[in-house]
């Protein structure tokens, strides 16, 4: 076992690894947080997908030992309280949720787009979510959320609940 310290939205955390542990494995197992899924393991999914010091990461492939000093960013760091996060409300504005299991990966790598990105075109939205599958969906609704969410975003009109 080895410790090690990383931020985990926006809180420091400690905790006791294996080194061949996942960043996935940490978050759901060690510190409760599982709203990270895990779908795949193979890093093909994106259901696992947090930010990672400002960058959408597959936490299924990223030894948590590769984190320690870093910033993590899950879905249960997104919404405060009783307030959706803009991303959040635009997807269900949209109907962009169905069964809902892949949503807090593509929520998380719209996130990162969107820190990046601002005001992405379609094309860009769509490269971002390349790495996200759902089983649910033909896209159409998520790729309306990610622009209604930058636009609303970009001019303050934002609608929490």
């Amino acid at each position: 076992m080895r410790r090690i310290f990383f931020e985990v939205n926006g809180e420091r955390v400690e905790v006791d690894v294996e080194p061949h542990w996942t960043l996935l494995k940490v978050l759901r197992e060690k510190l409760h947080l599982t709203g990270t899924r895990s779908g795949c393991e193979m890093g093909d999914c994106g259901a696992c997908t947090v930010i990672f010091n400002g960058r959408a990461v597959n936490s299924c492939l990223t030894l948590v030992v590769e984190v320690e000093g870093g910033s993590v960013s899950t879905i249960e760091g997104l919404g405060k309280d009783d307030q959706l996060h803009p991303i959040q409300r635009a997807f269900i504005d949209h109907g962009a949720i169905q069964c809902g299991f892949c949503t807090p990966g593509m929520i998380m790598a719209v996130k990162a787009l969107l820190d990046k990105n601002p005001s992405p075109k379609e094309d860009e939205v769509r490269q971002a979510l390349a790495g996200n599958i759902c089983r649910c969906t033909g896209y159409v609704k998520i790729i309306e959320a990610v622009l209604s969410a930058s636009q609303a975003m970009n001019t303050g009109e934002v609608r929490t609940n």
